[in-house]
């Protein structure tokens, strides 16, 4: 069986949380409050873990800190290890093999590093240029001699909606071992993807935060998503409850992690990962002097205040995972 087969038996049906990068309010990196975090959600029911990946700001952190810090979440997880690869923000582009060169760079980096995967983040640079957009992967799959992860992702975040066609020609790729979809509030276009990808039997997995129940409705098999980068029992409960078939516990999981995803993916959504850091002081997983977000808006106290009593509502729900 190939790494890429291996990989799609092992995180299909579970959660990858999309984890976040502890860092005071200049952006260094608390390595310590870091490997705490890491123990600790190495202990709840995950399928592996997401580095460097828009949650955990890993395009703004510097080689060595990225390195690092996949060094603490290798050592804290005996379970795959994802990491999100493309053109640190650090690094000077001035056209598509630029672009290419620098994501095929960081994909190296996570080979050394100990991952097991990389999920290419969609390039600008690509303007809808399907076949430049498979090259990508496969230069960065034989490059690092890891499977790799689509990543369709649109929005403010970047990147660009990949359509049904790519999404199938993508996943054709014996290095592909899946997609994840992440099309905020669009959800044909999360439609049309799930259909496309679902004919080739790799994963299809949700970054659906705000549409997590509907998007396994319609046929995603596992998850990679920023909101459980704290609360991840609240999500997993949803995957689990329509993986067994209980669909009474799926309505009601659902509605308790909707309620978290209201509070936390809202406008300005460069804000979530803000507000998840402010949803991980309150579990316990991070200490408050390192739980900053300088790369997005500012945000105002209210908004904390939102998130804080969200999360003690459901604290008080019988059915609270």
């Amino acid at each position: 069986m190939s790494a890429t087969d291996q990989l799609v038996r092992r995180l299909r049906g579970t959660v990858l949380p999309a984890v976040a990068t502890p860092m005071d309010a200049r952006g260094v990196v608390d390595f310590e409050a870091l490997r705490g975090y890491a123990e600790r959600i190495a202990t709840h029911p995950v399928g592996g873990v997401a580095v460097w990946a828009h949650t955990g700001r890993g395009l703004y952190l510097s080689e060595a800190d990225r390195r690092r810090v996949l060094g603490v979440w290798r050592a804290a997880v005996d379970r795959p290890v994802v990491a999100g690869v493309g053109v640190p923000r650090s690094t000077p582009v001035t056209g598509l093999r630029d672009a290419v060169d620098a994501t095929v760079a960081m994909a190296v980096q996570a080979a050394e590093g100990g991952a097991d995967a990389v999920m290419v983040y969609p390039l600008a640079q690509l303007d809808g240029d399907e076949d430049a957009a498979l090259a990508l992967h496969e230069e960065a799959a034989s490059a690092s001699g890891l499977p790799v992860l689509g990543f369709f992702l649109h929005g403010e975040a970047g990147g660009y909606p990949y359509p049904p066609r790519l999404v199938s020609r993508l996943l054709a790729l014996p290095s592909a071992a899946g997609i994840k979809l992440a099309t905020l509030d669009r959800a044909m276009a999360c439609q049309d993807a799930i259909r496309a990808a679902q004919a080739g039997g790799k994963l299809v997995i949700t970054g659906e935060d705000r549409m997590f129940g509907p998007s396994l409705m319609w046929g995603a098999d596992s998850a990679l998503v920023g909101i459980a980068a704290a609360r991840v029992p609240l999500t997993a409960a949803v995957l689990d409850a329509w993986r067994d078939g209980d669909h009474g516990a799926f309505v009601r999981a659902s509605a308790r992690l909707d309620a978290f995803a209201e509070a936390t993916f809202l406008d300005p959504i460069e804000g979530y990962v803000q507000r998840m850091l402010w949803a991980a002081v309150w579990e316990g997983l991070i200490p408050e002097e390192s739980a900053h977000d300088p790369y997005g808006p500012g945000l105002p106290a209210a908004e904390r205040q939102a998130v804080v009593e969200c999360l003690e509502r459901l604290a008080k729900d019988p059915d609270a995972a």
